[in-house]
């Protein structure tokens, strides 16, 4: 017969038990957990943002603060005799990429589709006879080839309807309030346009945000989500479904979590996220209540001090050497982030040569470094080994959490067996979807992971070793 004093030791041990179970319980039940839109962002890594607009055919180099006042003289210089919108995303696909975004309407106002409600839009052209639509090109051939068509829809400012900044005027008259009622609802319209005619789409864009009613702008949030329940929204006061990373280098700070305290990214609460400079938004924060991971975006034409996100004449010299895109790809795709890439066709058409081929090189030399694992794992723990079964030289190591199940890692280490005793390898808090890191080569017979902090129980996807071979 069991004692009292036995007894109450095991009800004291049940009471732990369910105690930790219930902590547990509700550690994983608070982790923000992605939507299917921020699991497709996310496992895209590498995404295009193709920029036209009417100013790319002008023959002069771009002037952003210039093409935001001053309304194209000719509408009629776009003509891309050219125009194969299949070149464009055979050189996405070459690259990587899994999701391509279009720029639909920009600065100028202009619209490269088929407009009801925009009359400055390719129905005003000679260009084929007014009847072409870039954008029904442009799905056509991202479904041709497999990549997730998205939009961007430039209305922060038009040159043409004199809009600055979503504004008409700087004043109270009844002529700027009538102009800003027409302009909305033009926006309001457009979008409903592109958002309805196209099949489904993986994303759609409102550079600089989109301000909402409760800031004098268009009311676009419900009609996305009445025709496209699924898109990944970026972004405006409302809503966002990712975040921009703080810069336009392609890269974000260590850590970066996929985690955030607003339900928007930058458009509201300016003072917090614009603090030292946008350290919240190129780092999210750890304990955020809200999933939204970072996207990282660059132009290619950004090398040696240039920043083009449209081609101009003469500008070859400008392409992002290869070394330059990895070290933009650890720096975003290795850090929990999405790379957007910009891309831009000229005047005839069609992505230039020099372009399309360094694009081909950055997607064959990360398939190079990355399409072969000496060895990998997964599973669940905190704990997870590799064995390589004998010394083996390795140069990266990669590690990917479940993110379906959220972001729960906060401590981790990399350790390889050396031949004189395990060595560090490597350390860090963030992981998300992934974390690369690249090293002087190291050879090691075994490597292990031991995570000494996280919200709930890690679920790793995958953790695996790499020797890139011809590294530049």
């Amino acid at each position: 017969m069991k004692s009292k004093q036995s007894n109450n030791y095991i009800i004291i041990i049940i009471a732990c038990l369910v105690l930790v179970l219930s902590n547990n319980a509700i550690g994983q039940k608070n982790i923000p957990l992605p939507k299917a839109n921020q699991l497709t962002w996310q496992d895209a890594e590498l995404t295009a943002l193709i920029s036209y607009d009417l100013h790319v055919f002008d023959g002069k180099p771009y002037n952003q603060a210039f093409n935001r006042i001053n309304p194209i003289a000719d509408y009629n210089i776009f003509n891309p005799a050219k125009l194969d919108t299949d070149q464009w995303i055979r050189a996405v696909k070459d690259m990587g990429g899994k999701i391509a975004i279009l720029t639909a309407t920009h600065e100028t106002g202009f619209a490269l589709y088929q407009s009801d409600v925009n009359p400055y839009s390719m129905k005003a052209l000679k260009f084929q006879d007014g009847k072409g639509d870039i954008v029904r090109d442009f799905v056509a051939s991202c479904r041709k080839y497999g990549i997730l068509p998205g939009i961007y829809i430039g209305i922060r400012w038009n040159s043409n309807y004199g809009i600055y900044d979503f504004k008409v005027l700087d004043d109270n008259s009844p002529f700027a309030k009538n102009r800003q009622q027409f302009y909305n609802k033009l926006c309001e319209k457009m979008t409903e346009e592109l958002m309805s005619r196209y099949g489904e789409l993986a994303m759609v864009w409102f550079d600089g945000g989109a301000h909402g009613p409760e800031l004098g702008g268009p009311n676009i949030l419900p009609i996305v989500e009445k025709y496209q329940p699924n898109i990944i929204f970026y972004h405006n006061t409302q809503r966002a479904d990712i975040r921009w990373g703080g810069s336009e280098t392609g890269k974000v700070n260590y850590p970066s979590w996929g985690t955030f305290p607003f339900p928007y990214s930058h458009s509201t609460n300016q003072k917090v996220i614009f603090k030292n400079d946008f350290q919240l938004l190129k780092e999210g924060d750890p304990d955020g209540k809200y999933y939204m991971p970072a996207m990282s975006d660059a132009p290619l034409r950004g090398y040696k001090g240039r920043h083009e996100w449209f081609w101009e004449p003469g500008d070859e010299e400008h392409i992002q050497p290869l070394e330059s895109l990895m070290d933009m790809y650890y720096g975003s795709v290795g850090r929990n982030s999405t790379l957007i890439l910009g891309i831009t066709p000229d005047a005839e058409g069609l992505i230039p040569q020099p372009d399309v081929n360094r694009l081909r090189e950055f997607g064959m030399e990360i398939n190079k470094r990355f399409s072969k694992a000496l060895a990998r794992v997964a599973g669940k723990g905190s704990s997870h080994a590799l064995n390589l079964k004998t010394y083996r030289k390795i140069d990266h190591l990669v590690l990917m959490e479940d993110i379906a199940h959220g972001e729960r890692i906060r401590e981790f280490k990399i350790e390889g067996k050396t031949r004189n005793g395990w060595q560090l390898i490597s350390e860090g808090s963030s992981v998300g979807h992934k974390f690369i890191s690249r090293f002087k080569e190291l050879e090691v017979s075994a490597l292990r992971l031991n995570i000494s902090k996280s919200l709930a129980e890690p679920i790793i996807k995958d953790f695996s070793a790499y020797k890139s071979p011809g590294i530049l």
